[in-house]
């Protein structure tokens, strides 16, 4: 896929000045944490995953999920791969909005199932319509899968419109899959766990896209449905029979702090989406949806501008002359005019010039 193949990690990060690719809020060092392991057991652990964070994450939901229905899983990668190989079949009928990380794409294309895909416009802000899915849903839907806030837009649904895509999919049978990955950065506040919603929807999140934790692969899945839950269970023993003791704790200890932490994140979040906001208010070449959450924005060059780019030129000139990448819009199965900017990981000052070389990339060929 072409975002694994052109991701920062395989180019290396020391190749790359300003790094603007990044879907996720800084890594942290492990010094920074601070936490205590030295008692830690590396041993087998609980299959389900660490009992005290699944509490944890169980009393986010207020009592709506039990800590016996969140299964943690080796990111949200893991989890979706789960959802999707148990949930689907070679002919099975899944419903998806695009654009859409690859992930939740290329996983039920490779079981062999049929797509259906709901192309979210630029020109209707990115919204999420549930009456545009409910007229894809057909008696082999299995499931609809949605991202909220999403990637690579940070556009949000309502709480409406979620209540009224688990009405709609409660009607017709089917289950629904929200990517919760970055439900803590809703700039008005999370929304609550669509898992609690209804016994048919799946919520899936991590620690790596807000919590800037992506090195200890901890994510997790939640949903009310027992018999469902054995089954992502199962498929979960046979990838890897238990998750990490070292990753888990580190996770564990970390969620424990989290009200500290999420002060320290939004603090920095904020101060960076403000150099976005006001670098996209006055330059000239490029448009979007402002974003309502999230860590990345997904603005495209304006089209009176675009006649002039060779957009090959464009990238390869930001990537080698300016040592500046972001993610391409076809890493999202979009028009290559499209890119995705992350502001949540660089640097204050990586993020500016970032930006500044952007504009001169572009400039350079008008």
């Amino acid at each position: 896929m072409p975002i694994e193949i052109e991701a920062p990690e395989q180019l290396g990060y020391d190749s790359i000045e300003c790094n603007l690719t990044e879907s996720s809020y800084t890594d942290f060092r492990f010094k920074d944490l601070k936490l205590n392991l030295n008692e830690l057991v590396i041993a087998y652990i609980d299959h389900r995953g660490h009992p005290e964070l699944r509490q944890l994450l169980a009393q986010e939901t207020g009592g709506a999920i039990s800590a016996n229905q969140v299964l943690l899983t080796s990111g949200a990668a893991q989890a979706l791969f789960i959802i999707s190989t148990t949930l689907l079949e070679p002919g099975d009928d899944m419903i998806v909005i695009r654009p859409n990380y690859a992930t939740n794409l290329e996983t039920p294309r490779a079981i062999g199932a049929q797509l259906k895909i709901v192309d979210l416009t630029f020109e209707n802000n990115w919204k999420i319509d549930p009456a545009e899915i409910e007229k894809q849903i057909t008696s082999k839907t299995k499931f609809v899968s949605v991202t909220v806030p999403h990637n690579p837009t940070g556009t949000i649904m309502s709480v409406d419109d979620l209540k009224a895509l688990v009405q709609i999919t409660a009607k017709h049978g089917c289950r629904l899959l929200v990517d919760e990955t970055y439900r803590e950065m809703n700039f008005n506040g999370a929304l609550p766990y669509a898992a609690t919603f209804g016994s048919h929807v799946i919520s899936v999140a991590s620690f790596s896209k807000t919590f800037g934790l992506p090195g200890i692969r901890v994510g997790w899945l939640m949903t009310r449905d027992e018999q469902l839950f054995e089954q992502f269970f199962a498929a979960k023993e046979q990838i890897q029979i238990c998750g990490s003791a070292l990753d888990e704790e580190i996770a564990y200890q970390f969620y424990r702090k989290r009200g500290h932490f999420i002060s320290l994140i939004f603090n920095n979040l904020q101060r960076r989406f403000a150099t976005l906001k006001d670098w996209m208010e006055s330059q000239e070449f490029l448009e979007w949806v402002e974003p309502t959450g999230g860590c990345v924005a997904f603005p495209r060059i304006r089209a009176d501008v675009l006649k002039n780019i060779d957009l090959e030129k464009f990238y390869k000139t930001l990537n080698r002359e300016y040592s500046t990448h972001v993610g391409p819009g076809h890493w999202f199965e979009q028009p290559k005019h499209f890119m995705r900017i992350g502001y949540g990981w660089p640097t204050d000052e990586a993020l500016s010039k970032g930006l500044r070389n952007i504009e001169s990339a572009i400039r350079g060929q008008l």
